[in-house]
This record gives structure tokens, C-alpha cells and sequence, in this order.
């Protein structure tokens, strides 16, 4: 693994992301990014390199917040690193791969793509990922009936799409951690 690359773009996404706190912030980054490195330990045969660069630029040019094309931050990150381009392009499949909304019921294709995707999915469940919720809701205009939506729309559906093994094993915790904050809401809002 090219450590030099991988410091260089937590360098960069913690300039991109500053002053960001709605739930897509540097915070997140690293999250997915230890994340995504736990996995990688599970599964001797992923290029560790590609699920390192793909899971610290996997929101780069995330559509709620910047207006590139073609992943033109983590393309100009990776040029300017002299990253391969056939590695470009792998990390780049990685990073298109992990987006919720825009894979609906799509699994990536390689190893380091569902290891990325679980990193991502893992982060939005379980305390973290109410606290996301939450974040962003605000940050939107949301109240917090409408972010409580979202648990039925997306987080109560990820333990299920879990791509790894390792992944699987982690997301049943968070999974069962957000099952009882939604009891305890619920039985909470029923006695005020």
C-alpha cells in the first residue's frame, strides 16, 4: 500500500470537506476509511491501495455536495499524485459503486468495490449513522419525524445488503442498536 498516496488524500479531503457537519464531513471520510481498512484485513486477496484511495475520495464528488462530473475531484487528486491510470480507473469504479441512492440494488463488481460499499453502509448505521440522520436532517430543514423516514427508506435495509462477511458480522450490532432507539423513541413520544 503507497503510504504517501494515502496521507496525501487524507490531506485532501480534510481541506475539501472543511466546514461541512451535515453528516458528510472529513469525520465521515475516516470513518469509512477505517472502515473499509478492517474489511480489507478479512479479505487477503483486495488491493488495499484501491479500497485505501476509494474509500477516503468515495464522497469527492458526491452529488449532494459539489457539482463535478466524471469524479473530476478524485480524477484531478489521483493525476496529481501520478496514481496509474489503470488504477485511476479502478478506484474510480470503487468510488461509483458505493453511493446508496445511485446503486439501487446493484452490487459492485469487485472486491474492493463491496468492501468500500460495506465501509459506507456501516457508517450509516447503528449510533454514528442516527446521529448522521439526524445531522443532516437539520442541516435540510428536516423535523424529526421526517428524518425518522429515513430509517424505513434506506438504514433498517442495510444489515440485509451487507456484501462481506466481515461486513455482515458488523452490521447486525448496529443493526439491533437502531431497532432499540426506535423502540425507546416511540415509547418516548407516546407518553408525552
Amino acid at each position: 500500500m503507497d503510504e504517501a498516496w494515502i496521507r496525501a488524500a487524507e490531506a485532501f479531503v480534510r481541506e475539501l470537506f472543511s466546514g461541512n457537519a451535515g453528516g458528510h464531513d472529513v469525520e465521515h471520510t475516516l470513518r469509512v476509511f477505517r472502515n473499509a481498512m478492517r474489511l480489507a484485513d478479512t479479505e487477503p486477496g483486495c488491493d488495499r491501495t484501491v479500497v485505501a484511495l476509494g474509500a477516503l475520495l468515495h464522497d469527492a464528488d458526491d452529488h449532494k455536495l459539489f457539482h463535478t462530473e466524471g469524479n473530476a475531484n478524485a480524477r484531478a487528486f489521483l493525476a496529481s499524485h501520478q496514481v496509474p491510470g489503470d488504477m485511476v480507473e479502478r478506484i474510480v469504479d470503487v468510488i461509483n459503486g458505493v453511493s446508496f441512492s445511485q446503486n439501487q440494488g446493484r452490487t459492485p463488481a469487485t472486491l474492493e468495490g463491496r468492501i468500500v460499499q460495506d465501509a459506507d453502509r456501516l457508517d450509516a448505521m447503528g449510533a454514528v449513522g442516527i446521529a448522521r440522520t439526524f445531522a443532516f436532517g437539520g442541516e435540510h430543514g428536516r423535523g424529526m419525524e421526517e428524518s425518522l423516514r429515513h430509517f424505513d427508506e434506506k438504514l433498517l435495509r442495510l444489515k440485509a445488503l451487507m456484501n462481506t462477511p466481515a461486513g455482515r458480522k458488523m452490521a447486525e450490532g448496529r443493526h439491533a442498536f437502531m431497532e432499540a432507539f426506535l423502540q425507546e423513541y416511540a415509547a418516548e413520544t407516546e407518553e408525552a
